[in-house]
């Protein structure tokens, strides 16, 4: 797929935007946006800033006028002079790290969340993910994500009148996305091959530019493979624990061999989360199939390798059966030189036999192991201190690296603009600096609350066009419309909720006592309103009932069309709820959640949080 085809025409003096559409760089980079929105902004919006499908879908005589503006191609030229000195000069990793640029760190992860144009992603896990790409980038760390291709992304959430949440299966566009197809070396498009369920899946894959960082994606939806393994890599999170495991295996040995096959040799070696963990068995039988004894190669993964464990949720932590892994694996311990018993106590939990927990591989094999946040550290040391029977809980080497997010990415442009007028264009680079914090404290409020106003504007115009575009499609009930929003008032305090629906989130406890919420919602003189947005994993009962729960008080006429649900929450939704909303409500049971980042992005915009 050529970016010919996928951009049939641009002037010769603007074909640039058409480079600048294939890296992500642009989604944080509020310049380059610009060009894309002066071009059309009415359009702009209704692509969901995908600068791909814009491209396709504007106007040639709109961007020729473009093309002829002066003040326009000024900015142009501003913009790609800038990225190009941007993507060669020296970074913060280099002074820092001087030399150290040439191997680079291999950060696997099961999914990653860089923009709505590529639905990748389920959630948080992803999302920090995409954070990390993006900072790592920022930052010159030579970073490179390995992660799978989901040609189908997570599931499109659609509610019925009563509020059960149906999902749709729809394969996206990859036109429509800047991701590009690698071919192995004789030009056929899978660069290696892994054993598993006895057969050899060709596995290949697709890259993605975040800035520096290329994202390498796993692709099987070949001719060549076994029609059963050509949709193993189809959709996240589906399927039982048969394809899940294929999944993890295929991420694991197969991001291995890629990193191989395309010459790439990393220093270090990341699993974020225990879905990566067969990443670190494969380097294992790599090292003892050339020459390595089994306790020096366990000590050579283990100095090369970290983990991140993101979840004290036991459902977060995925485990197999000894016959499943045997199944997908095939007898790996054979090529490793051990036997049956040992391979499978790499993963086994010290009180349960016959299963391979994926988390406790990844701890086993990693040298450097970390929660999400200080109280998820404690809570993990908890959780694991099985592992090392007879340590305190303080000794056990679990650490904790606070999340974080991605400023650029998620602060509002009308926030930034007011940052820049009040500390200079560089303030992003002097974190470090007091004085620059004591100079925050003179922001003007009535600045700040005008930008706020203005992007609580754009979030409930948002909700208009959504409630308007079902309802000419889909929609055939006055409830739905009314349930999506469009009688909120913009001179009302908004609160917002929104994250996945699991049942320790608590979304429903706001409804605990109806009586007292009612008469704070429908006060005559301080009326209150609530948005929901978010999706429960397609094989979370529980979570779904809480949702229907949820979305039934948004039918209920005694709430006045004060309570609303945002269906098909993505990237492109969350960036308009927490920085339009007023309150942003944050209800997780203690200590269930491993870090609160939704809480720090809406921060990011003046918009306090209430948990």
């Amino acid at each position: 797929m050529t970016l010919g085809t996928r951009i049939p025409y641009l002037p010769p003096r603007l074909e640039g935007l058409a480079t600048l559409a294939m890296n992500l760089t642009w989604s944080w980079h509020r310049e380059a946006r610009a060009l894309f929105r002066g071009i059309d902004e009415g359009l702009w919006h209704q692509t969901r800033h995908n600068p791909l499908e814009f491209l396709r879908r504007v106007d040639p005589a709109r961007v020729a006028a473009c093309a002829a503006d002066p003040d326009y191609l000024t900015r142009y030229d501003a913009v790609l002079a800038h990225l190009r000195e941007d993507a060669s000069r020296a970074h913060w990793f280099d002074a820092e790290y001087p030399g150290l640029r040439e191997r680079p760190v291999a950060y696997f992860c099961a999914e990653f969340g860089l923009h709505s144009s590529v639905p990748i992603y389920s959630g948080g896990l992803g999302v920090l993910a995409g954070d990390h790409c993006k900072a790592a980038s920022d930052l010159g760390v030579p970073l490179v994500g390995l992660g799978l291709f989901y040609r189908k992304g997570y599931f499109d959430q659609q509610l019925r009148l009563d509020g059960w949440q149906e999902n749709s299966d729809v394969s996206f566009d990859i036109s429509a996305t800047p991701l590009e197809q690698l071919h192995g070396p004789d030009g056929q498009p899978w660069l290696t091959t892994v054993e598993t369920a006895g057969r050899p899946v060709h596995v290949g894959a697709w890259r993605i530019r975040v800035g520096i960082v290329p994202v390498y994606l796993l692709d099987t939806d070949f001719d060549a493979n076994h029609p059963d393994d050509r949709g193993l890599l189809g959709q996240l999170y589906a399927g039982g624990p048969d394809l899940r495991i294929r999944q993890e295996w295929l991420l694991g040995v197969g991001g291995v061999r890629v990193l191989r096959a395309l010459g790439i040799d990393p220093a270090g070696w990341h699993a974020n989360e225990g879905h990566a963990a067969f990443m670190l068995i494969e380097r294992l039988r790599e090292l003892i199939a050339g020459g390595m004894d089994y306790e020096a190669a366990v000590a050579a993964v283990r100095g090369s390798s970290v983990f991140t464990t993101h979840t004290p949720v036991p459902a977060g932590h995925d485990f197999f059966s000894f016959d499943e892994v045997a199944a997908c694996a095939g007898p790996v311990w054979e090529a490793m030189g051990i036997d049956r018993d040992r391979f499978m106590r790499i993963g086994q939990h010290p009180a349960e036999h016959g299963i391979f927990h994926m988390t406790i591989a990844a701890i086993r094999l990693s040298g450097s192991v970390n929660g999400v946040s200080r109280r998820h550290g404690q809570v993990s040391r908890t959780i694991w201190e099985v592992l090392w029977p007879g340590r305190e809980a303080d000794a056990i080497p679990i650490g904790h690296i606070t999340n974080g997010v991605h400023l650029e990415t998620w602060m509002a442009a009308p926030i930034v603009r007011l940052l820049d007028d009040l500390l200079g264009p560089d303030w992003q680079h002097r974190p470090d600096d007091p004085r620059m914090w004591d100079q925050v404290l003179r922001l003007d409020p009535e600045h700040l609350w005008n930008a706020h106003v203005e992007l609580k504007q754009i979030l409930l115009r948002l909700m208009r066009e959504h409630a308007r575009w079902r309802f000419s499609s889909r929609w055939r009930e006055a409830a739905h419309v009314v349930g999506a929003g469009t009688l909120l008032d913009p001179e009302v305090l908004t609160i917002g909720f929104a994250r996945r629906f699991a049942t320790y989130k608590r979304a429903n406890l706001v409804f605990h006592d109806m009586d007292r919420l009612r008469r704070l919602l429908v006060n005559r003189q301080r009326p209150v309103q609530i948005v929901f947005a978010g999706k429960a994993h397609p094989a979370d009962e529980p979570g779904k009932a809480v949702l229907q729960e949820v979305y039934q008080f948004t039918r209920d006429p005694s709430f006045e069309g004060r309570v609303a649900f945002l269906e098909d929450y993505d990237m492109h939704v969350a960036h308009l709820l927490v920085q339009g909303v007023d309150l942003w409500l944050n209800l997780p049971r203690v200590p269930m959640e491993a870090s609160g980042t939704s809480g720090m992005k809406a921060s990011l915009n003046g918009v306090p949080q209430l948990g």
